[in-house]
């Protein structure tokens, strides 16, 4: 296993999820809901900060790697999971959003695998679609953690609305990426799907 700054970041960022579902186990006579909030946004915030910063220095020192290129999508899915189950059970998203967003990633990560596996990965390599629904994610998902104001501006309203165009934008991109390996599949499985 490969092991420079750009990967330890990536192993940073799924250090991070124990720390922020455990967040949510301490008690409230512990440590106030709000404060609980603000400490789960913020370690959300660290890990969407390292995951843009492993790929420019992995990028920009020439440190790439098949096992960081592995491992950095299987962080970002790991931490927007557990941040969806923890919204839901906080009744701060609806179980269908969290649905959508997991039950994509689930469907494009195996897509992904079979594409590589057929030799056809360029297919379904990333889109600005996908780029636009990472952002929405990144920003909503903070938003919903807080959960108060900030300088006037509901993060509860904000984080409600993007997480619905990050939803809309999850099926979009699952649907262009499905109709771009769909030919590819067709062709592998000699039309018998």
């Amino acid at each position: 296993m490969p092991m420079n700054f750009p990967i330890a970041l990536t192993w940073l960022r799924i250090a991070i999820i124990p720390f922020f579902v455990g967040i949510f186990y301490i008690p409230t006579d512990w440590v106030s809901v709000p404060v609980r909030d603000t400490v789960a946004a913020v370690a959300f915030i660290v890990a969407a900060v390292t995951d843009w910063l492993d790929g420019w220095l992995a990028r920009r020192w020439n440190q790439t790697s098949s096992f960081g290129a592995f491992l950095d999508p299987v962080a970002d899915k790991l931490m927007v999971c557990a941040a969806l189950l923890i919204l839901l059970n906080l009744g701060r998203v609806d179980v269908a959003i969290a649905l959508i967003i997991i039950g994509r990633e689930i469907t494009i990560s195996a897509l992904r695998e079979w594409m590589a596996k057929i030799g056809a990965s360029g297919s379904v390599a990333v889109h600005w679609l996908g780029k636009f629904k990472t952002a929405a994610q990144m920003v909503a998902i903070p938003c919903l953690l807080y959960w108060r104001p900030i300088a006037g501006v509901s993060t509860r309203w904000v984080g409600s609305i993007l997480i619905v165009v990050a939803a809309i934008l999850t099926v979009w991109s699952m649907c262009y990426y499905l109709n771009r390996a769909w030919p590819k599949i067709r062709d592998k499985t000699n039309g018998s799907l």
